[in-house]
Protein backbone atom coordinates (compact mmCIF):
# COMPACT_ATOMS: atom_id res chain seq x y z
CA UNK A 1 0.00 0.00 0.00
CA UNK A 2 0.90 3.58 -0.36
CA UNK A 3 0.93 5.72 2.33
CA UNK A 4 1.12 9.35 1.39
CA UNK A 5 2.44 11.87 4.61
CA UNK A 6 1.16 14.96 3.38
CA UNK A 7 2.00 17.69 5.85
CA UNK A 8 2.20 21.23 4.79
CA UNK A 9 4.10 21.93 8.58
CA UNK A 10 6.52 19.37 8.21
CA UNK A 11 7.03 16.74 10.81
CA UNK A 12 10.53 16.27 12.84
CA UNK A 13 13.01 14.33 11.29
CA UNK A 14 13.19 12.13 14.03
CA UNK A 15 9.16 11.70 13.58
CA UNK A 16 9.59 10.96 9.75
CA UNK A 17 12.16 8.38 10.38
CA UNK A 18 9.64 6.48 12.95
CA UNK A 19 7.02 6.57 10.89
CA UNK A 20 9.28 5.50 7.94
CA UNK A 21 9.98 2.37 9.94
CA UNK A 22 6.84 1.72 11.35
CA UNK A 23 4.76 1.95 7.84
CA UNK A 24 7.72 0.05 5.49
CA UNK A 25 8.22 -3.14 8.72
CA UNK A 26 4.69 -3.53 7.54
CA UNK A 27 5.61 -3.79 3.91
CA UNK A 28 3.95 -0.70 2.73
CA UNK A 29 6.06 2.42 0.81
CA UNK A 30 5.69 5.48 2.44
CA UNK A 31 6.26 8.66 0.10
CA UNK A 32 6.75 12.51 1.30
CA UNK A 33 5.15 15.39 0.54
CA UNK A 34 6.52 18.09 2.64
CA UNK A 35 5.59 22.38 2.59
CA UNK A 36 3.97 21.90 -0.43
CA UNK A 37 2.90 25.67 -1.42
CA UNK A 38 -0.57 25.36 -2.81
CA UNK A 39 -4.04 22.89 -2.14
CA UNK A 40 -3.58 22.18 -5.86
CA UNK A 41 -0.56 20.44 -5.13
CA UNK A 42 -2.09 18.38 -2.27
CA UNK A 43 -4.77 17.46 -5.12
CA UNK A 44 -1.79 16.05 -7.55
CA UNK A 45 -0.30 14.56 -5.14
CA UNK A 46 -3.44 11.92 -4.00
CA UNK A 47 -4.11 10.53 -7.38
CA UNK A 48 -1.90 7.03 -6.35
CA UNK A 49 -2.33 7.30 -2.61
CA UNK A 50 -4.31 4.54 -0.85
CA UNK A 51 -3.08 6.19 3.00
CA UNK A 52 -2.49 9.63 3.95
CA UNK A 53 -1.00 10.82 6.97
CA UNK A 54 -2.00 14.50 7.94
CA UNK A 55 -1.48 17.30 10.28
CA UNK A 56 -3.54 20.47 9.38
CA UNK A 57 -3.48 19.97 5.68
CA UNK A 58 -7.13 20.71 4.80
CA UNK A 59 -8.74 17.06 3.17
CA UNK A 60 -11.62 18.17 1.19
CA UNK A 61 -13.87 16.95 -1.35
CA UNK A 62 -11.18 18.03 -4.08
CA UNK A 63 -8.66 15.72 -2.76
CA UNK A 64 -10.99 13.03 -1.66
CA UNK A 65 -12.46 13.11 -5.43
CA UNK A 66 -8.70 13.46 -6.66
CA UNK A 67 -7.89 10.01 -4.74
CA UNK A 68 -9.48 7.22 -6.04
CA UNK A 69 -7.43 4.07 -4.31
CA UNK A 70 -7.68 6.58 -1.34
CA UNK A 71 -8.92 4.01 2.02
CA UNK A 72 -7.98 6.04 4.89
CA UNK A 73 -6.74 9.10 5.93
CA UNK A 74 -5.40 9.61 9.54
CA UNK A 75 -5.56 13.42 11.39
CA UNK A 76 -1.97 12.98 13.30
CA UNK A 77 -3.54 15.17 16.30
CA UNK A 78 -7.17 15.37 17.96
CA UNK A 79 -9.24 17.95 15.77
CA UNK A 80 -10.22 17.01 12.09
CA UNK A 81 -12.31 19.73 10.87
CA UNK A 82 -10.00 19.95 8.81
CA UNK A 83 -10.90 16.65 6.60
CA UNK A 84 -14.66 16.76 4.93
CA UNK A 85 -16.25 13.72 6.04
CA UNK A 86 -19.55 13.75 4.86
CA UNK A 87 -17.08 13.76 1.42
CA UNK A 88 -14.66 10.75 3.06
CA UNK A 89 -17.72 9.13 4.04
CA UNK A 90 -19.42 9.01 0.81
CA UNK A 91 -16.24 7.66 -1.03
CA UNK A 92 -15.89 5.05 1.81
CA UNK A 93 -12.84 6.43 2.93
CA UNK A 94 -12.58 5.67 7.12
CA UNK A 95 -11.02 9.02 8.64
CA UNK A 96 -9.14 8.40 11.81
CA UNK A 97 -7.68 10.97 14.61
CA UNK A 98 -4.93 10.30 16.96
CA UNK A 99 -6.43 11.77 20.64
CA UNK A 100 -4.26 11.80 23.36
CA UNK A 101 -0.77 12.13 21.48
CA UNK A 102 -0.95 15.73 21.51
CA UNK A 103 -2.70 16.21 25.26
CA UNK A 104 0.15 16.94 27.73
CA UNK A 105 1.71 19.73 25.35
CA UNK A 106 -1.46 21.32 24.97
CA UNK A 107 -2.41 21.44 28.48
CA UNK A 108 0.98 22.62 29.62
CA UNK A 109 0.51 25.44 27.05
CA UNK A 110 -3.00 26.57 28.78
CA UNK A 111 -1.48 27.00 32.01
CA UNK A 112 1.09 28.86 30.74
CA UNK A 113 -0.35 31.00 29.16
CA UNK A 114 -2.84 31.39 32.29
CA UNK A 115 0.52 32.55 33.75
CA UNK A 116 1.46 34.53 30.97
CA UNK A 117 -1.41 36.77 31.34
CA UNK A 118 -1.36 36.86 35.37
CA UNK A 119 1.62 38.34 34.50
CA UNK A 120 1.22 40.90 32.07
CA UNK A 121 2.46 39.07 28.99
CA UNK A 122 6.27 39.57 31.62
CA UNK A 123 5.84 43.00 31.03
CA UNK A 124 7.21 45.15 34.26
CA UNK A 125 3.65 45.80 35.41
CA UNK A 126 2.46 44.26 38.68
CA UNK A 127 0.85 41.20 38.10
CA UNK A 128 -1.04 38.59 40.03
CA UNK A 129 -0.74 34.76 41.01
CA UNK A 130 -2.74 31.77 40.31
CA UNK A 131 -2.32 29.69 43.12
CA UNK A 132 -5.79 29.85 45.44
CA UNK A 133 -7.78 30.99 42.27
CA UNK A 134 -10.65 28.65 40.38
CA UNK A 135 -10.13 27.30 36.52
CA UNK A 136 -12.88 25.97 34.79
CA UNK A 137 -12.54 23.33 32.37
CA UNK A 138 -14.89 23.33 29.18
CA UNK A 139 -14.85 19.84 27.81
CA UNK A 140 -12.96 17.21 30.17
CA UNK A 141 -11.39 15.08 27.88
CA UNK A 142 -7.49 14.20 27.20
CA UNK A 143 -6.64 17.68 27.50
CA UNK A 144 -8.78 19.21 29.66
CA UNK A 145 -8.34 16.07 32.81
CA UNK A 146 -4.59 17.02 32.49
CA UNK A 147 -4.90 20.89 32.80
CA UNK A 148 -7.36 19.88 35.78
CA UNK A 149 -4.24 18.13 36.89
CA UNK A 150 -1.54 20.45 36.41
CA UNK A 151 -3.50 23.28 37.54
CA UNK A 152 -4.32 21.08 40.74
CA UNK A 153 -0.95 20.89 42.03
CA UNK A 154 -0.26 24.43 41.26
CA UNK A 155 -2.99 24.95 43.81
CA UNK A 156 -6.21 25.85 42.06
CA UNK A 157 -9.55 25.02 42.41
CA UNK A 158 -11.05 22.44 39.46
CA UNK A 159 -14.25 22.95 38.45
CA UNK A 160 -15.63 21.38 34.98
CA UNK A 161 -18.21 20.85 32.53
CA UNK A 162 -18.65 17.94 30.07
CA UNK A 163 -21.50 16.99 27.50
CA UNK A 164 -20.64 13.66 27.14
CA UNK A 165 -19.40 12.56 31.08
CA UNK A 166 -21.03 12.13 33.78
CA UNK A 167 -20.90 13.91 37.25
CA UNK A 168 -19.76 11.05 38.87
CA UNK A 169 -16.91 10.36 35.75
CA UNK A 170 -15.81 14.26 36.38
CA UNK A 171 -15.31 14.23 40.27
CA UNK A 172 -13.17 10.32 39.21
CA UNK A 173 -10.88 13.04 36.83
CA UNK A 174 -10.30 15.04 39.93
CA UNK A 175 -13.01 18.66 39.17
CA UNK A 176 -15.94 19.60 40.64
CA UNK A 177 -18.73 18.76 38.15
CA UNK A 178 -20.42 21.70 36.57
CA UNK A 179 -24.12 20.98 35.44
CA UNK A 180 -25.07 24.72 33.34
CA UNK A 181 -21.98 26.25 31.57
CA UNK A 182 -22.84 29.64 32.30
CA UNK A 183 -22.47 28.65 36.19
CA UNK A 184 -18.52 27.40 34.72
CA UNK A 185 -18.12 30.91 33.66
CA UNK A 186 -19.73 32.49 36.16
CA UNK A 187 -17.51 31.27 39.09
CA UNK A 188 -13.98 30.41 37.54
CA UNK A 189 -11.15 32.73 37.36
CA UNK A 190 -9.95 31.42 34.48
CA UNK A 191 -11.77 29.27 31.88
CA UNK A 192 -9.89 27.22 29.72
CA UNK A 193 -11.80 25.79 26.43
CA UNK A 194 -10.79 22.53 24.79
CA UNK A 195 -14.46 21.92 22.64
CA UNK A 196 -14.08 20.73 19.30
CA UNK A 197 -15.44 23.04 16.39
CA UNK A 198 -19.17 21.58 15.78
CA UNK A 199 -22.41 23.05 14.13
CA UNK A 200 -23.58 23.22 17.88
CA UNK A 201 -20.02 25.20 18.92
CA UNK A 202 -19.11 27.79 16.44
CA UNK A 203 -20.01 30.93 17.56
CA UNK A 204 -21.45 29.83 21.14
CA UNK A 205 -18.40 31.32 23.59
CA UNK A 206 -19.41 35.24 23.34
CA UNK A 207 -20.90 38.23 25.01
CA UNK A 208 -23.14 36.72 27.30
CA UNK A 209 -20.62 33.83 28.82
CA UNK A 210 -17.94 36.28 28.76
CA UNK A 211 -19.33 39.06 31.04
CA UNK A 212 -20.50 37.01 33.09
CA UNK A 213 -16.89 35.97 34.19
CA UNK A 214 -15.78 37.29 37.66
CA UNK A 215 -13.49 40.62 37.79
CA UNK A 216 -10.26 40.04 36.34
CA UNK A 217 -10.68 36.81 34.48
CA UNK A 218 -8.98 34.98 31.93
CA UNK A 219 -10.08 33.27 28.80
CA UNK A 220 -7.97 30.51 27.66
CA UNK A 221 -8.54 29.21 23.90
CA UNK A 222 -6.49 26.51 22.85
CA UNK A 223 -9.25 24.76 21.00
CA UNK A 224 -10.54 26.41 17.66
CA UNK A 225 -11.14 29.44 16.52
CA UNK A 226 -14.15 29.62 15.41
CA UNK A 227 -15.80 28.60 18.85
CA UNK A 228 -15.64 32.30 19.85
CA UNK A 229 -17.71 34.84 18.68
CA UNK A 230 -15.56 37.34 17.46
CA UNK A 231 -17.73 40.34 17.84
CA UNK A 232 -19.06 39.42 21.44
CA UNK A 233 -15.78 38.62 22.23
CA UNK A 234 -14.34 42.60 21.45
CA UNK A 235 -17.65 43.78 22.65
CA UNK A 236 -17.31 41.97 26.05
CA UNK A 237 -13.53 43.09 26.13
CA UNK A 238 -14.81 46.57 26.01
CA UNK A 239 -17.69 46.54 28.00
CA UNK A 240 -15.31 44.82 30.95
CA UNK A 241 -11.76 46.45 30.82
CA UNK A 242 -10.61 43.84 34.08
CA UNK A 243 -11.23 40.79 31.43
CA UNK A 244 -8.25 39.44 29.50
CA UNK A 245 -8.69 36.99 26.20
CA UNK A 246 -5.74 34.67 25.60
CA UNK A 247 -5.39 31.89 22.49
CA UNK A 248 -3.56 29.87 20.44
CA UNK A 249 -5.37 30.04 17.89
CA UNK A 250 -5.77 34.15 15.97
CA UNK A 251 -8.80 35.67 15.85
CA UNK A 252 -10.02 37.29 12.62
CA UNK A 253 -10.13 40.57 14.39
CA UNK A 254 -6.54 40.24 16.05
CA UNK A 255 -5.19 43.73 14.95
CA UNK A 256 -8.27 45.56 16.11
CA UNK A 257 -8.27 43.44 19.29
CA UNK A 258 -4.65 44.43 20.02
CA UNK A 259 -5.01 48.14 19.11
CA UNK A 260 -8.08 48.57 21.82
CA UNK A 261 -6.76 46.19 24.76
CA UNK A 262 -3.03 45.95 24.56
CA UNK A 263 -1.90 43.42 27.31
CA UNK A 264 -5.18 42.38 27.84
CA UNK A 265 -4.95 39.95 24.56
CA UNK A 266 -2.72 37.49 23.17
CA UNK A 267 -2.82 35.18 20.25
CA UNK A 268 0.25 33.39 19.38
CA UNK A 269 0.92 34.17 15.39
CA UNK A 270 0.03 30.15 14.46
CA UNK A 271 -1.62 27.21 16.39
CA UNK A 272 1.10 26.40 19.26
CA UNK A 273 -0.52 23.61 21.44
CA UNK A 274 0.84 20.40 19.84
CA UNK A 275 4.13 22.45 18.80
CA UNK A 276 6.86 20.28 20.99
CA UNK A 277 9.09 17.70 19.78
CA UNK A 278 7.67 14.93 21.68
CA UNK A 279 3.97 15.80 20.74
CA UNK A 280 5.01 15.97 17.30
CA UNK A 281 6.90 12.44 17.38
CA UNK A 282 3.94 11.23 19.47
CA UNK A 283 1.28 11.86 16.57
CA UNK A 284 2.99 10.90 13.57
CA UNK A 285 4.13 7.34 14.99
CA UNK A 286 0.38 6.99 16.03
CA UNK A 287 -0.97 7.89 13.13
CA UNK A 288 1.27 4.68 11.26
CA UNK A 289 0.34 2.33 13.86
CA UNK A 290 -3.25 3.00 12.83
CA UNK A 291 -2.89 2.64 9.55
CA UNK A 292 -0.34 -0.22 9.51
CA UNK A 293 -3.52 -1.41 12.11
CA UNK A 294 -6.24 -0.63 9.83
CA UNK A 295 -4.73 -2.59 6.57
CA UNK A 296 -3.73 -5.49 8.49
CA UNK A 297 -7.13 -6.62 10.77
CA UNK A 298 -9.55 -3.43 9.90
CA UNK A 299 -9.13 -1.94 13.41
CA UNK A 300 -10.99 1.25 13.37
CA UNK A 301 -11.01 2.80 16.81
CA UNK A 302 -10.02 5.93 16.26
CA UNK A 303 -12.84 6.11 13.02
CA UNK A 304 -14.25 9.70 13.55
CA UNK A 305 -16.55 9.62 10.49
CA UNK A 306 -18.64 6.53 11.74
Amino acid sequence: MKVLLATQKPFAAKAVSGIREIVEAAGHELVLFEKYADQSELVAAVSDAEALIIRSDKVTAEVIAAAPKLKIVVRAGAGYDNVDLAAASAAGVVVMNTPGQNSNAVAELAIAMMIFMCRNQFTPVTGTEIEGRTIGIQAFGNVGRLVGAKAKALGLKVKAIDPFLTPEKIAEGGAEPVSELKELYQSCDFVSVHIPATPQTVGSIGYELITSMPKGAVLVNTARKEVIDEAGLEKALEDRPDLKYVTDVMPDNYATLQEKFGLRVFATPKKMGAQTAEANVNAGLAAARQIVAFFATGERKFQVNK
